[in-house]
């Protein structure tokens, strides 16, 4: 679902904090070791999902990194605005430096700013096409800025670079089930990430086993009608 915008950040959606995936090692996926922009937005929206899912509610997808909405430097000891102006200014300076782009991308994610996030990591991708992790990252951005198709489409070219990347595959059907209303695209893509980890968890407390038994018995729709 990264910093861990994930998120998995190959971003954020889930865990305590993380570490931009695509500042990981190069061919490391969720799973693998991978410190994704992302790995701590699954965290986060992995913890939303169970509040969620036990609610009967609509889950937020998983991106790899902190919460967005501009996060102050008192609360996460980041000055996000110094790092954006340096990094800004990076790229203006040395437009090929793929990491700074990549960097720059995780910043704005994690205050909210989606478009310029999305400008930066398709910059980036731009210079390496084959990386999963923004890949991942850029869709949640997509689907936070309202536009859930292109995420989809975007976590499709995540996982034609990396299959087994599970996070992509985990916000995939995230988007497809609540933005898009697509219940059996949903859990087939689920399903298709099972085959890569039975053990696959959607949050610290919910297996995704768990989760497609949940939505395919259609336990959300009864609580929505109590």
């Amino acid at each position: 679902m990264g910093r861990k915008s994930a998120g998995k950040r190959a971003r954020r959606v889930s865990g305590p904090e993380y570490t931009p995936a695509a500042a990981g090692p190069a061919g490391k996926g969720p799973g693998k070791g991978i410190t994704m922009a992302r790995r701590s937005a699954m965290i986060i929206a992995a913890a939303t999902f169970l509040m969620g899912f036990l609610a009967g509610a609509g889950f937020a997808i998983y991106n790899s990194g902190p919460s967005p909405g501009g996060a102050s430097t008192a609360s996460t000891g980041i000055d996000y605005a110094a790092r954006a102006k340096m990094l800004e200014t990076e790229v203006a300076r040395n437009p090929q430096n793929t990491q700074a782009w990549i960097q720059l991308g995780h910043v704005y994610f994690d205050t909210g700013r989606h478009a310029r996030a999305i400008d930066a990591y398709r910059k980036a991708l731009a210079l390496k096409p084959d990386n999963a992790d923004v890949l991942t990252d850029l869709g949640i951005m997509y689907r936070r800025s309202g536009q859930p198709q292109r995420a989809v489409e975007t976590f499709d070219r995540a996982v034609a670079v990396d299959p087994r990347h599970e996070t992509a595959r985990l916000n995939k059907g995230i988007v497809l089930l609540h933005d898009l209303g697509d219940r059996e695209g949903a859990i087939r893509t689920w399903e298709a990430l099972l085959e890569i980890n039975p053990l696959a968890m959607a949050s610290a407390d919910q297996s995704v086993d768990q989760m497609i038994r949940h939505y395919r018995e259609g336990h959300d729709r009864k609580g929505a009608t109590r």
